[in-house]
């Protein structure tokens, strides 16, 4: 279990250092000078220099790039280049309504798929397995930016149940929540299935039931704890892609979170802010499937003996 822990570790290292540096040449390949941005275009070029001089933005690239590992190293973000705040504040501001956010997804993604997975596994080939799995694909087909603005426009300006934006307490969180569960809970859905579908076959669950266990105790006790791994595994692995889609849910629905800053960071060209918010995406994303697969290697022995 050591020699399985140390190998992702060294893995999950290795990917944030190839994220951070990838970050920080594609920021810096965009388009759009910060300076321009803060003094406008009609400042002078003297003025423009001394700013440049003073943000460290003439030194060549790969000082830059020294600069921005050393800050990496020591957990010192920096500064704002726009707002001259630190950004460790600013991301302390922003990082608890994102996690509010992620937590209210994936419960609201599992609230709906272990249903609509359970029933259409159960019922195999019926109207039920042929509806659940016609709403999941429903939902992977469905884009965030369209059903944000979709669910804004019917839940909010017509019937006017909820707010249509920012965070203003429990109802503001619905909608985005539903926005980035509804495609988890699509993908999540159809591995409840087909997890299930395997065990259901097995010979202790055949056991179960002639032992005279209803379906729902031999469902719920049985089958779901068995074939629980590759789901455990596909929430892990999705966890990125709601970080992701919380960038342009929480843009939609101005959220204030770390999607929201990181849209704003890269309006304005601020450097340092937007590969923070990256790097802090990667990191949290790289941390999840780290934890994943030490859950997966506890839970399933013959998997850490590979290794």
């Amino acid at each position: 279990m050591l020699n399985y822990l140390y190998a992702r570790c060294i893995t999950a290292i290795i990917v944030i250092f190839g994220v951070s540096t990838l970050v920080f040449l594609l920021i810096h390949i965009v388009p759009g000078d910060p300076v321009e941005v803060m003094l406008g275009e009609t400042a002078q070029l003297a003025d423009r220099e001394a700013l440049r001089t003073a943000l460290g933005l003439h030194l060549p690239l790969y000082q830059q790039w020294l600069n921005f590992m050393s800050q990496l190293f020591t957990l010192d973000p920096g500064t704002s280049i726009y707002s001259k705040r630190e950004i460790s504040s600013l991301l302390a501001e922003r990082i608890p309504p994102t996690a509010l956010l992620a937590c209210a997804s994936i419960i609201t993604a599992i609230s709906i798929a272990l249903p609509l997975g359970i029933m259409a596994a159960v019922y195999r080939g019926s109207r039920w397995d042929i509806g659940a799995m016609t709403l999941s694909m429903f939902g992977i087909s469905i884009p965030n930016f369209w059903m944000g603005p979709l669910l804004i426009m019917v839940f909010s300006l017509w019937l006017g149940w909820f707010p249509v934006s920012g965070n203003e307490g429990f109802a503001s969180l619905i909608l985005p929540a539903f926005t980035l569960g509804t495609a988890l809970a699509a993908l999540l859905s159809r591995m409840v299935r087909a997890s299930l579908l395997e065990i259901l076959n097995e010979d202790y669950i055949r056991a179960a039931r002639a032992r005279g266990l209803s379906q729902l105790a031999v469902i719920l006790r049985h089958a779901l704890p068995n074939a629980a791994l590759p789901i455990i595994t596909v929430l892990g692995m999705q966890f990125g892609a709601l970080l992701a889609g919380a960038v342009i849910t929480e843009t939609i629905f101005s959220w204030p979170g770390v999607g929201q800053l990181t849209i704003e960071a890269i309006q304005k060209r601020d450097y340092p802010v937007v590969q923070a918010c990256v790097l802090l995406i990667s990191l949290t994303y790289v941390t999840v499937n780290l934890l994943t697969d030490l859950a997966y290697a506890f839970l399933d022995p013959r998997v850490r003996l590979e290794k």
